[in-house]
């Protein structure tokens, strides 16, 4: 059940995430330099933290969705399911530790 719950939730946020990224660059037709002020409050660790939360949450939502898809289609997917979540874990895992490693010195440290 954890797992579909995580699904919806990262779901909803990748659309809200999608609707400001549309929203804030739609800024640039009505003034650069509005544009400009609105990627400059972007700069900071805080939404840092962010970027590497949207990023956490696609990595999820992805590798979620392929098991979904195998579950669905795959006539044995039902009764590999729960291994197949430990899967998205460890491929999740995998693809977020070297991530946050350079994502975090870049937001932190400036390198």
């Amino acid at each position: 059940m954890w797992s579909w719950v995580a699904h919806r939730i990262t779901g909803i946020a990748i659309f809200f995430f999608l609707l400001v990224h549309v929203l804030d660059t739609a800024v640039v037709r009505i003034s650069p330099e509005a544009y400009n002020a609105v990627i400059g409050t972007y700069k900071n660790p805080v939404m840092g933290l962010g970027e590497a939360g949207l990023v956490a949450a696609i990595c999820y939502h992805a590798f979620n969705g392929l098991r979904i898809i195998l579950i669905d289609f795959w006539k044995d997917g039902a009764k590999h399911q729960k291994t197949m979540l430990w899967g998205v874990l460890v491929l999740w895992l995998l693809a977020m530790v070297p991530f946050l490693i350079r994502h975090l010195a870049i937001v932190f440290g400036g390198h």
